[in-house]
């Protein structure tokens, strides 16, 4: 799956914020998320978030 940082993820479940759209940070073995909704960091195994994935929003530039 071709998931880069800055890429907008829309989660299966949602945070227990309320919110379903996560910021890609980082990206490699396991993926640093920053929730949209509270802004909350986290670090989640890539297989892991790989299977919750529902849509990838990608920013395009120019």
């Amino acid at each position: 799956m071709d998931v880069r940082p800055n890429d907008i993820l829309l989660m299966k479940k949602k945070h227990p914020c309320g919110s379903s759209e996560m910021l890609v940070l980082r990206s490699g073995m396991d993926f640093r998320l920053k929730c949209r909704g509270c802004g909350r960091e986290f670090l989640v195994p890539r297989n892991k978030i790989e299977k919750s994935i529902k849509n990838i929003r990608r920013e395009t530039e120019g």
